[in-house]
This record gives structure tokens, C-alpha cells and sequence, in this order.
């Protein structure tokens, strides 16, 4: 089983009602947070002993969530004290159809199972219908509002032995090489540079001017299109890895990536910033939905050791060439040496 979340957007009628209901989820679960740490322990409690004005079931979540947070406290010596509204509802208490959800809200007085209407792409229908739901919470967000839902959903392997493995970079995002001869690049590194460029040159001359808001609105919109990017990278790779009937994909390490990987003085400030690990997620949960497995692999030394008589040597620019007679990409070179590499631990076929 995998657990993903799926994210709907909901339009709410009155959305100050959610809003409120929202800071008062998160005043009841710092209140008896604060109550537990000053008894030194969590007290037996039901939603009878608790003052709000959130529905019986909503109520429940939150003494959940305050003993959770209370166990974070002997951990960290320090009591967490939430701030941002957000409201959790268990898979008890909400329903989600073609194009609504519902659950509990508390409407002048009274506690209604109200259906609010949604937007969803197929995907998460797919998702919502083949797995098993789990924990709802409703936040805001830039002034929308959404339902992040998360989801159990069952997921297999297949008996086949075809390996990809791939490499990932700044000039080529990613590039994959199957066992059976496969090679291909995916994204176009040039094309993410000059909008991680442009966007530098805008945050730049909006710091001058002392635009704090709207320096904040451009880091979420690059946020945002670094995220699609890896999303439609991921894709690709794993639609590839299905027609070329791919059994496990093998990826690097991250942990030494910004030590090991190649690249230039003027290209350190996109290497420190793109987000590796975020491509590798994307890869991770995709693959597994599509019965194929994802492990791990040291990076180590894989773009300068020959893959036909070993030999080391170092590569020029983009192209790798032996005196065997063996050339092509370097980055193909890394892929097909990450491909041959023994899983990092050793035992485990997990990434």
C-alpha cells in the first residue's frame, strides 16, 4: 500500500464560516495541548469535556491531534503552537461524490452535513475510488480553498527484470537508460535556467523598490512552475518506463548531491535551489502506482569510469570519450552506471 494525497478544490457558499471554524480548530487543539503539558500528562477526556462550538466528530479530531502534539513536546522539550486556521475531519464523517464533498460544519448554532461543490481531475477521481480514504483537512490558501484528502492505495510488482537507471542534472534534468538499450532525455535544462534567470532579475529589482508582497508572490508562482516541471519530467519517465516494461527504476542518492555533481561557478545558485528531491517523490509515487519499483543507488564517481573497459576519465562539457572508442553524453554515462549499481544499503528495494 502507498498513501498519497489528493488535493480538490472546494467553493464554499460562506467561506468566513470555514474560516472561523478553522481558528477555532486550531485555539481548541493549543488549549489542551497547553492544558496536558501544565498536568504533565494527556487526561482522559471526551468531546463532552471540551468548550467549542465544533461539531461532536470534528471535536473528536481535535483532542487526536492535541495528544499528538503533546507527544512532540516530550520529544522537543518545547510545546508547538499552531497558528495557521485549518480544520480535520476523519473518513467517518465526510462523503465525496463526482462533484461535491461533504462534511460536518456548525451553521448559527446548529451542526450540518453540508455538501460544498468541487473541481477534480480524473486522476483523483481514479485515485478517490480505487483507494482507501483516509484523514480530510480543509485549508485556505491564497484565498482558495481546498480539500487535501489522503488516500491508501494498493499497488503491486511485477516479476519482470528490465531496469532503467537515471541520471538527474542541471543541463539535462533527467535521463534514463534501460537495460534494453533505451536512452532518452527528459526536460530541457537550458529553458529551466532561463526562468529561474529572469525570475532572479525580477526578485532582484523588486528588493530595490522594497516590494516585500509581491517578492513573495513570485517565489510561490516559481515554486508552483518548478513543481508542474517535475511533475510533467515524472511523468514522462514513468510512461516511458511502462512502454519499455520496466520492472524497478533505479535513482541516486540525494544526500551528497550538491557535493557530487557537476557544474559551474555561475550554475551553483540553480543546483543549491532546484528541487532534486521533489523530482525523485514524483518519480517514487507514480512508479508505484504503475507496479514499478524505485530503489537507490550511490552516485559515486558514475559519469567517469568507461561503461565498456572501465577506464577513468574525466569528460569535456557534455561529451564523455574513452580510448576504447566508447563516446556519448556524459550524462548518459552516469544513467547506465546508476542502472548497473547494487542498491545503496544493500538489502533494500525501496526508495
Amino acid at each position: 500500500m502507498q498513501t498519497l494525497t489528493v488535493k480538490i478544490r472546494i467553493f464554499p457558499d460562506q467561506p468566513d464560516v470555514l474560516h472561523q471554524l478553522g481558528k477555532e480548530y486550531i485555539r481548541v487543539v493549543n488549549q489542551l495541548t497547553e492544558q496536558a503539558e501544565q498536568l504533565g500528562a494527556f487526561p482522559k477526556m471526551t468531546t463532552k469535556d471540551v468548550e467549542t462550538i465544533l461539531p461532536s466528530a470534528v471535536c473528536n479530531q481535535t483532542i487526536r491531534d492535541a495528544k499528538s502534539v503533546f507527544r512532540k513536546i516530550k520529544k522537543l522539550g518545547v510545546r508547538p503552537i499552531l497558528k495557521k486556521p485549518v480544520y480535520f475531519v476523519n473518513n467517518q464523517n465526510y462523503t465525496v461524490s463526482e462533484n461535491s464533498v461533504a462534511f460536518p460544519i456548525v451553521v448559527d448554532g446548529k451542526t450540518k452535513k453540508t455538501a460544498f461543490r468541487v473541481t477534480m481531475t480524473n486522476r483523483d477521481r481514479e485515485l478517490l475510488s480505487k483507494g482507501k480514504s483516509g484523514l480530510m483537512r480543509i485549508l485556505e490558501k491564497e484565498g482558495k480553498w481546498f480539500a487535501q484528502i489522503s488516500v491508501k492505495v494498493p499497488t503491486s510488482v511485477t516479476n519482470n527484470e528490465n531496469i532503467m537507471g537515471i541520471d538527474l542534472g542541471l543541463k539535462a534534468p533527467a535521463v534514463a537508460v534501460t537495460s534494453t538499450g533505451k536512452t532518452r532525455f527528459f526536460g530541457s535544462g537550458r529553458h529551466n535556467k532561463y526562468i529561474r534567470r529572469k525570475c532572479q532579475k525580477r526578485r532582484r529589482k523588486l528588493g530595490k523598490l522594497k516590494k516585500l508582497s509581491a517578492i513573495r508572490k513570485l517565489g510561490n508562482k516559481e515554486q508552483r512552475w518548478m513543481k508542474d516541471q517535475n511533475h510533467k519530467i515524472s511523468r514522462q519517465i514513468v510512461n516511458t518506463a511502462i512502454q519499455e516494461g520496466v520492472s524497478i527504476i533505479k535513482l541516486e542518492q540525494l544526500e551528497n548531491i550538491r557535493k557530487t555533481a557537476r557544474t559551474s561557478r555561475k550554475n551553483a545558485k540553480n543546483l543549491h535551489s532546484w528541487t532534486f528531491y521533489q523530482l525523485q517523490q514524483f518519480i517514487f509515487y507514480k512508479a508505484n502506482l504503475a507496479s514499478i519499483q524505485v530503489v537507490k543507488v550511490n552516485p559515486a564517481y558514475t559519469s567517469q569510469f568507461c561503461p565498456v573497459c572501465g577506464e577513468k576519465n574525466k569528460a569535456r562539457d557534455r561529451k564523455y570519450e574513452c580510448s576504447c572508442g566508447f563516446n556519448t553524453h556524459r550524462d548518459r554515462v552516469g544513467a547506465i552506471h546508476i542502472m548497473r549499481q547494487p542498491v545503496a544499503d544493500g538489502n533494500s528495494l525501496s526508495a
